[in-house]
């Protein structure tokens, strides 16, 4: 130890996303002194009114000699000896964020990823907690990694007590610092509730809703559009006339903005071509995006885009240009992947490059949104522009030059939306929303699978972030025949969006649509800036039931599904929360009044399920 300081505000991390800084904002720095030469500063803010406390390191050399980092963990947290349990999300893909919780076992237990993403299999947020620790009652500490790259997170048990330690995967991490220079560690973030679990998600989802996101899309300064993504109704199979088709129907049912999915650009028919070439295909768009892009505004329609910025097919004109821009070990064959190689955005004209094709892209018409997709794990770790015994610095700059990329483009386009996806959920981080308001849930768009998925992400991330549309049944990843308001209900605990062909349905279908996108518009603001409660289990209980509460008490949306229905069986009930004891509320269709005290002691009636995945949704105002 040397020395420690508190400031008011919080320093900006150079290259890197952070928990905003602002009013209520101090920072302490412990200073601490090592006789080799190197000086580390661990930087604590605190955020006074969200209850949050960030995290970061910085390792500078200030010897004379070069120093190597093998290992910069941004977080180390220790607790006296206790008997805790440690709560991760873990899965695959179309099954992510699927929430596990075991007691500590004495010796080091670790979630991580050495893939450049953090993946599917785990995602960088865990918590500890006591075993009678629930939704409503104990303690709970919650961490959460703002970074996008490799990363481990370690658990530890022993005679001494527990440790948490959170930072940069060590495994291939080797960073030089030569006399004066610096490294800076990711943030990582934490918060701790004496109110249960519940309590310490509603803390992390106020401070990523308020210091995280971007701005213009904080607590719903602009409210998020209802959209409907081409994907699922087109595939790669459509022309302009398709297009449009699909545009018509979607501003009758009162949608705000369609999205072209993957397959607008030169030569794209399938996966096998084209990444890397982000201009129009004219065969499929005879004008060009600015010419679709005019006609769908003419409809009343805002447009955006799907884009995979971070990936160049073989067969595509940037890779016959520019073969050396992907990653590649020399002497060696890359490995493709889903037909594909991985641009080297640790490379600054590679970076620049893309920057070029995007920007383009939103200069040439009037584009709302954008979709930033990244579908495969990083192989074939190796950059020429590093010599052999500095290659470990690579994975951590392809993350800082992704990160360029991104903040360039939200500086230049703050009104776009960029929502972020990896394979669906493989990319799903605290470091992605701080330039992408909200990201692609999964690419299980089945409600059923749904409630699972959106029940762990909860844990950590804001309803606001979390894509979530409705889909055709029979479900296209799992045959599962779901109703339609069913489908709809689970939807909205999320950004709210279609995806699938308006031109199939009924015309009872079609009103259907309408009338739910009236009720989202009309939840929206609380949905989005209320109080966020799960009041069932899905992964144990026979229904998925959650609930939004106004900040104020005032009024709270029901809503959920029961999974299956039984024969002479009496109504569920549930509990609510987040709501005054002693005011009145009405529920909405009816003349039924009751207090706040009875709907949180007693609970209320569910309706009587009739067929599978019966819908719930009870809208309660205060009289």
């Amino acid at each position: 130890f040397d020395h420690a300081v508190v400031t008011p505000g919080k320093p900006q991390l150079p290259g890197l996303p952070m928990f905003r800084t602002g009013e209520g904002v101090e920072t302490l720095s412990v200073f601490l002194k090592d006789a080799g030469g190197l000086v580390v500063e661990l930087r604590y803010s605190v955020y006074e009114a969200e209850d949050l406390i960030t995290r970061t390191a910085v390792y500078t050399n200030a010897g004379t000699q070069s120093l190597t980092l093998h290992k910069a963990a941004s977080l180390s947290v220790d607790f006296a000896p206790d008997a805790l349990e440690l709560i991760t999300l873990n899965g695959t893909w179309a099954a992510e964020r699927t929430l596990e919780r075991a007691a500590l076992r004495c010796g080091i237990q670790s979630i991580g990823s050495m893939r450049g993403v953090p993946g599917h299999a785990h995602n960088p947020a865990v918590a500890l907690c006591h075993a009678d620790t629930n939704e409503t009652t104990g303690d709970a500490w919650g961490f959460a990694f703002v970074y996008s790259g490799n990363y481990l997170i370690e658990a530890e048990r022993c005679d001494a007590g527990e440790r948490l330690v959170m930072g940069i995967h060590p495994y291939h991490f080797h960073w030089t610092l030569a006399p004066g220079e610096s490294f800076t560690a990711p943030e990582a973030a934490m918060v701790y509730s004496d109110k249960g679990l519940g309590e310490m998600s509603r803390r992390f989802h106020t401070a990523i809703r308020t210091r995280l996101l971007p701005p213009h899309w904080q607590d719903m300064a602009a409210p998020r559009p209802v959209l409907i993504n081409s994907w699922e109704a087109c595939y790669f199979d459509f022309d302009e006339e398709k297009l449009l088709a699909l545009a018509q129907a979607s501003k009758k049912a009162d949608i705000d903005l369609f999205v072209l999915d993957d397959g607008w650009f030169k030569g794209r028919n399938d996966t096998s071509s084209s990444l890397g070439d982000w201009a129009a295909d004219t065969r499929k768009l005879p004008q060009g995006l600015p010419g679709l892009c005019k006609k769908i505004n003419l409809l009343g329609l805002d447009m955006g885009l799907w884009v995979e910025p971070e990936a160049i097919s073989p067969d595509s004109d940037l890779y016959r240009a520019h073969p050396d821009w992907a990653f590649g070990i020399p002497g060696r064959e890359p490995l493709e992947i889903r037909q594909q190689y991985t641009l080297d955005f640790s490379r600054p004209e590679v970076v620049a490059g893309i920057w070029q094709q995007l920007d383009a892209v939103l200069q040439s018409c009037p584009l709302k949104y954008l979709k930033w997709d990244m579908n495969r794990s990083i192989s074939d770790w190796y950059t020429q522009t590093l010599p052999a015994d500095r290659q470990g610095e690579m994975p951590h700059r392809y993350v800082l030059g992704l990160y360029a990329l991104l903040e360039r483009l939200t500086a230049a386009f703050p009104e776009v939306l960029f929502e972020g996806c990896s394979g669906g959920g493989g990319r799903f981080d605290a470091g992605m929303l701080y330039y992408c308001p909200q990201i692609w849930c999964s690419d299980d768009t089945d409600a059923r699978e749904r409630t699972k998925i959106q029940y762990g992400t909860s844990f950590f991330y804001p309803v606001s972030a979390v894509g979530s549309h409705v889909s055709t049944v029979p479900n296209h990843q799992t045959g599962r025949i779901t109703p339609f308001e069913t489908r709809a209900v689970t939807a909205m605990a999320g950004s709210f969006g279609y995806e699938l062909d308006l031109n199939l349905l009924s015309d009872a279908e079609k009103q259907a649509v309408t009338e739910q996108i009236q009720q989202f518009k009309a939840y929206g603001p609380l949905i989005h800036n209320g109080r966020y409660y799960r009041l069932t289990n899905p992964m144990t209980d026979a229904e998925a039931i959650w609930a939004f509460a106004a900040q104020d008490g005032s009024e709270i949306l029901v809503q959920g599904m029961i999974f299956h229905a039984e024969a002479n069986t009496l109504r569920h009930q549930v509990k609510l929360r987040g709501l005054c004891a002693e005011k009145q509320y009405w529920l909405d269709g009816t003349e039924q009044v009751y207090t706040g005290a009875a709907l949180m002691a007693g609970g209320v009636l569910l309706p009587k399920a009739w067929g599978d995945y019966t819908p719930v949704s009870m809208h309660f105002t205060e009289v």
